[in-house]
């Protein structure tokens, strides 16, 4: 299948791997949308990363959240997602030096990567790495850098929006850490 669009992208995360196969089957005979990623995550839930047109992904999600299934943790659409979630998902960002550091942690997957597309997109920063669920018993983290202020702008917005789904964990902001800090997250 050939997309012309890839502007959007969407995501289901399920506590099983049953259901998240099944939904991610019903989403595909849903709408044309493709699928960059799905796999098992821990401790067992299954994750399903989808881009394509705006208007297929919201169809194929719509089709998880109209099913009603009681194992669905969450799902999100976002339409042009931030240039930087893909380097940032699959461990290829260039980053050049560390100004400050913006971690932060939730208890999910799906509320990990809105987060990093709300801090991407409220300040100038630099989305380093999305870790989504693995290794890490469900959990997930972004880190970024910027200067101080847009840093902690970033974290600041984003931990709001995480809270408000009530999936935040922690976060902190690092002004000048370390270079050994530096080299252990890049």
């Amino acid at each position: 299948m050939i997309l012309t669009m890839r502007n959007a992208l969407g995501m289901i995360e399920f506590k099983t791997v049953a259901s998240g196969v099944t939904m991610l089957d019903h989403m595909l005979k849903t709408a044309a949308v493709e699928v960059i990623e799905a796999q098992t995550v821990c401790p067992g839930k299954y994750i399903a990363l989808l881009r394509g047109d705006l208007s297929a992904v919201n169809a194929a999600i719509d089709a998880v959240v109209r099913a009603g299934s009681d194992r669905l943790i969450g799902t999100f659409v976002l339409g042009n997602p931030h240039e930087d979630i893909f380097p940032a998902l699959y461990g290829s960002t260039k980053v050049g030096r560390v100004q400050a550091l913006g971690i932060l942690e939730t208890y999910d997957a799906v509320s990990i990567i809105e987060a990093a597309d709300l801090a991407a997109k409220t300040a100038t920063v630099q989305l380093i790495e999305l870790r989504v669920a693995k290794g890490m018993c469900g959990k997930s983290y972004l880190t970024l850098t910027g200067d101080v202020a847009a840093v902690e702008a970033a974290i600041d917005h984003a931990r709001r929006f995480v809270s408000e789904k009530g999936m935040y964990l922690d976060s902190s902001v690092i002004a000048q850490p370390d270079a050994q800090v530096c080299a252990r997250i890049l």
